[in-house]
């Protein structure tokens, strides 16, 4: 089976301005949108993976080496009960929208 040879650039530019003379306006229009919605999807990727985030600076607490046991101790009391005052709050806000919600 023989491959068809290839045509001139004049020849293949002729035959799509025949076939798009054929064609009714409304298909330009579609044919058009189809081509711009997935273009725009694409350039949405691109601009997106080119998006560089800002750096995030997190501040570390600094204690010195010679701390006792007891003051660490005592810090991690001191964060517990303000861990254990928010989860209270959180639960104080969830029951009131329960009883809000009539549940």
């Amino acid at each position: 089976m023989a491959l068809p040879r290839p045509s001139s650039p004049a020849a293949a530019w002729r035959d799509l301005k025949a076939f798009l003379g054929q064609q009714e306006r409304h298909k330009f229009f579609f044919a058009v949108i189809a081509l711009i919605i997935p273009g725009l999807i694409v350039l949405g990727f691109y601009v997106d993976a080119n998006i560089q985030p800002e750096p995030q600076i997190i501040y570390v607490q600094s204690w010195p080496a010679s701390r006792s046991d007891k003051q660490i101790k005592a810090e991690q009391k001191i964060d517990q009960a303000k861990r254990d005052k928010a989860a209270a709050e959180k639960r104080r806000q969830y029951q009131e929208l329960a009883k809000r919600l009539g549940i």
